[in-house]
């Protein structure tokens, strides 16, 4: 029987968005290019410039969502609305900007929850030192995290450093690397450096904010063998210690695992340490685990020595419309695993599915894929704290629509609609959603009701 109690009082519960996907105002208000804006836009997809405009309408979109009973709001800090090259002199502009937001969600009840760094570098770190692959963009990193500490030290106690870091050897541009073919090894000291970065702004943290919280966040992505065989069990187990192991190891245990690092001096891809790398990683642990979760994949031996090339969609599983495999259960697989290795709290900062929606003649969206989907999750979520994991909060990803990570805004994940396109901006008006209501009844319950 479920236990009545299984959400504590004061867990967090709302959404999660990015500063690029949602602000808007990519070039104003002495805001500097990042990597985003600079990207080449594909046909009948969206650039950055308007976003969803929340920039302008924040205290409209707050006000939305405290109908809706968020207690907790996560969005990201970008690094070049506050040094438009990375370094050099603070833009006092933007920092006034998130002095507002971060105001407006505190008078409305809401939990600010603050990622420094999402994928979005300054243009001018990625062109003058290849980004992450420079020790002095990790130097550059410290010091903007110090800037905002600084500033928002007694209004903001929940931080991340690095939006899902374990995409650093899949996705290395995200980063700032520009070479188009990158070496193993020079993945691993992007990898490397992004941990120290993650470690010098962790102890930075404890020291401008001494009840600050700084979380670890990864990608989580759930994966299972495609079969019973042997090859096919170790090969997915090798997969999850590459994709997600290595990363919570270090942020819970603060220093290598011995089964990355006898293979990368195999291969010789250890990376270069400077002389205080190992004491700060051990010195400067998380306070909880963060995860993004929207599917799983199966895993089959190739022969392989990457991680990525075995991995498949599951064929037992429903997908989305942009095939992400439909697995709430892997969800509560993910919760289990991960408490049991580091018994940390785990917060999951982001859950939500895209899908591709439209008015209907009422200016109404009945998303009820998106309910299913998130009751499931939920569901599971509570089931994993009746098992004893220590659940602190969950946020759906996103709040409103938002342009997807590449530029899409067909690729629907919010509980409210935003009314442009992709190169028609229309009027940006906001209409509830099916979805808004029901989660407003989830929060009102404490997740009791789904």
């Amino acid at each position: 029987m479920e236990k009545t109690n299984v959400i504590p009082e004061g867990f967090m519960w709302g959404g999660a968005v990015t500063s690029f996907q949602t602000e808007g105002a990519s070039e104003q208000y002495g805001k500097g290019l990042s990597i985003i804006d600079a990207k080449e836009v594909p046909e009948n997809y969206s650039d950055w410039k308007v976003a969803i405009d929340f920039y302008h309408r924040f205290k409209e979109d707050i006000a939305l969502f405290k109908e809706m009973g968020y207690n907790a709001y996560r969005t990201s800090i970008s690094w070049s609305r506050i040094f438009p090259d990375g370094e050099g002199e603070v833009n006092e502009e933007g920092l006034k900007f998130y002095d507002d937001l971060i105001d407006e969600l505190l008078a409305n009840g809401i939990e600010p929850v603050m990622t420094l760094y999402h994928f979005d570098l300054p243009l001018a770190l990625a062109e003058k030192y290849n980004g992450f692959a420079s020790r002095h963009v990790v130097d550059l990193f410290e010091t903007y995290a110090k800037t905002i500490f600084t500033r928002y030290k007694d209004k903001v106690t929940y931080w991340l450093t690095f939006n899902e870091i374990n995409l650093i050897l899949t996705n290395p541009e995200y980063w700032g690397i520009m070479d188009s073919n990158p070496s193993a090894a020079l993945k691993y000291q992007v990898c490397h450096n992004t941990l120290v970065a993650h470690a010098k702004a962790t102890k930075a943290m404890r020291e401008i904010i001494p009840a600050g919280k700084m979380g670890g966040m990864i990608s989580y992505i759930s994966t299972f063998p495609a079969t019973s065989k042997p090859e096919d069990v170790l090969a997915n187990y090798k997969a999850k210690e590459k994709l997600i192991d290595f990363y919570l190891d270090i942020f819970a245990h603060g220093e290598y695992p011995t089964y990355l690092t006898s293979e990368l001096e195999l291969q010789k891809n250890m990376p270069v340490f400077e002389d205080e790398d190992q004491l700060l990683l051990k010195e400067n642990k998380v306070d909880y685990l963060s995860i993004s979760y929207y599917q799983s994949r199966i895993v089959q031996d190739t022969g392989e020595e990457g991680f990525a090339e075995g991995m498949t969609s599951n064929p037992n599983l429903e997908k989305s419309e942009w095939g992400a495999a439909i697995d709430p259960i892997g969800m509560r697989i993910a919760l289990k695993d991960m408490y049991a290795r580091y018994k940390l709290p785990i917060f999951i900062t982001e859950n939500g599915i895209g899908v591709n929606e439209e008015l209907d003649e009422n200016n109404h969206v009945d998303d009820y894929d998106r309910i299913n989907y998130l009751q499931q999750h939920i569901e599971q979520m509570k089931i994993a704290m009746q098992e004893g994991v220590d659940v602190i909060g969950y946020l759906t990803w996103g709040s409103t629509d938002i342009l997807s990570s590449k530029g899409e805004m067909s690729k629907r994940y919010g509980l409210v609609y935003v009314n442009r396109g992709e190169k028609d901006v229309r009027d940006l008006k906001r209409y509830k959603k099916s979805s808004f209501h029901w989660f407003k009844k989830v929060i009102e319950t404490n997740g009791a009701e789904l």
